[in-house]
């Protein structure tokens, strides 16, 4: 296909088909509101439905980004349980499980380099968890998962429950810096009183680490009105556009014009396309952005794609 290059930063994928559907199913999408018509992806986000996506709407590369959050990775783990177990066995079985948590999440970072390493389409965007390991193990983590070519990593401030500045997370970011890794993460709503990721709670970590590739993703989900602020203060901070403009014109989500106007605010050259893949298909999303007013052609093309190369340093 020709035309502008095209480039998912904020894709999601699972070992099985099974694993991905699970995923799907208890993840709930509260923080916009209701809004009828929503297309959703009919597919279970293996490697496999990535690359098949990626070839059917003519993009060059996606990043995938592993999450791990120790309650909901802890509920996937227990629904694989042997189906009639119960009583004391199944009381072992979980505990034995959460003895392994440590285990899981390397072994989680180590299956998605692997299932990358023959698809140079695809990056690998490991999980960051500052509950799973301690700080300097998570930072040596890291460095053993760039050998296997990971270039980033992905939080989820908001499922993972910690804050963007919290100094556990301290050991990460310098080592993220000394690798030249990017950081992703989801802003939006949290349901609980901490408002984990809202764009106002990565001030402090954008301050202390000025030099950190970061791109917030959803441009602040629920929470978009604070993001304009943010990106005013804190001009090397970078956004994703993926799911907020599939519910545009939800309750607690911008209208189309009011999503244009804020990605005018803040910097069209800071803004990447992204789907949340596989909740999202790759090429309604590029229809998405194209309908969007206000912006023009040339803007939109550097939106689906041509940003993500520059910012991430992308060799497409």
């Amino acid at each position: 296909m020709t035309g502008p290059i095209r480039v998912d930063v904020h894709m999601h994928l699972y070992e099985t088909k099974d694993v991905g559907e699970w995923w799907k199913r208890g993840y709930e999408i509260w923080e916009y509101g209701p809004k009828d018509g929503v297309r959703f992806s009919g597919f279970s986000g293996t490697v496999e439905d990535a690359v098949d996506a990626m070839e059917t709407a003519g993009f060059s590369h996606g990043i995938a980004v592993n999450l791990f959050a120790v309650e909901l990775s802890r509920q996937e783990a227990i629904s694989r349980i042997r189906q009639g177990l119960d009583g004391e066995d199944r009381e072992r079985a979980i505990a034995e499980m959460d003895a392994t948590l440590g285990e899981r999440y390397r072994e989680f970072n180590g299956w998605l380099c692997e299932a990358l390493a023959p698809f140079p389409q695809l990056t690998p965007f490991v999980a960051a968890d500052p509950w799973v390991l301690p700080p300097e193990s998570n930072a040596a983590h890291l460095r053993e998962m760039a050998e296997v070519g990971a270039r980033g990593i992905k939080i989820h401030p908001a499922a993972q429950a910690f804050a963007p500045s919290d100094p556990r997370m301290s050991a990460v970011y310098e080592t993220c810096l000394d690798l030249g890794f990017a950081v992703l993460s989801h802003t939006g709503s949290s349901k609980g009183t901490e408002a984990f990721a809202e764009p106002a709670a990565f001030a402090d970590m954008l301050r202390r680490f000025p030099d950190l590739t970061v791109v917030l993703a959803h441009l602040g989900g629920g929470r978009w009105q604070q993001t304009a602020e943010l990106a005013h203060a804190f001009p090397h901070v970078s956004f994703d556009l993926c799911e907020i403009i599939d519910w545009t014109g939800a309750p607690n989500a911008p209208s189309d014009e009011q999503l244009a106007a804020l990605i005018r605010e803040v910097g069209v050259d800071r803004v990447m396309f992204g789907t949340d893949f596989p909740w999202y298909d790759l090429d309604h999303t590029v229809e998405r952005v194209m309908e969007l007013p206000v912006l023009s052609g040339e803007e939109k093309e550097k939106i689906l794609g041509a940003n993500a190369v520059r910012i991430l340093g992308l060799s497409v």
